[in-house]
């Protein structure tokens, strides 16, 4: 594909030790999972992005091991780009400032709003899906209480 009309940000390829990512190994999709997380009914598998990308970058294989029990409670994580894509099953969040519920289902991506306060409120047992944030690492505010909890002041 070539987009010659499009301005590039390189005036050429770059070498290897130039680049803005590092080559990272394959991570297997044989790799294990744990359940060092921060949900308890999930499990976690890291794709290697941290390593890849100097921590600009996270990105994580979850996927469900016991049924959904309650809403993950109202919370936002301080970050500036947070991305869903659902493998398999299905996830519905509510986030302040939207009306309704947001459900993502197997094949479909969310690009989540960073920063902003949302609680998990659904998903099926058989829920798996790739999580992109930035950067790798990020603290989460539990905000509690009900939705007016996740409102602004």
């Amino acid at each position: 594909m070539d987009t010659s009309d499009t301005p590039m940000r390189y005036p050429g390829p770059l070498e290897l030790g130039q680049a803005h990512t590092k080559l990272n190994h394959v991570v297997s999709s044989e790799a294990a999972f744990t359940r060092d997380g921060p949900r308890a009914d999930n499990e976690y598998r890291d794709l290697g992005l941290p390593t890849a990308s100097g921590g600009r970058i996270g990105a994580n294989h979850s996927r469900a091991i016991k049924p959904f029990e309650q809403p993950t409670g109202w919370h936002w994580h301080d970050m500036t780009g947070h991305f869903v894509i659902v493998l398999k099953g299905w996830i519905t969040f509510r986030f302040a400032g939207v009306d309704g519920d947001v459900t993502v289902k197997a094949g479909s991506s969310l690009s989540q709003p960073a920063g902003v306060a949302h609680n998990v409120i659904a998903r099926s047992d058989d829920l798996e899906l790739i999580e992109i944030n930035l950067p790798a690492e990020y603290g989460t505010k539990d905000l509690g209480g009900p939705l007016d909890a996740a409102q602004p002041t």
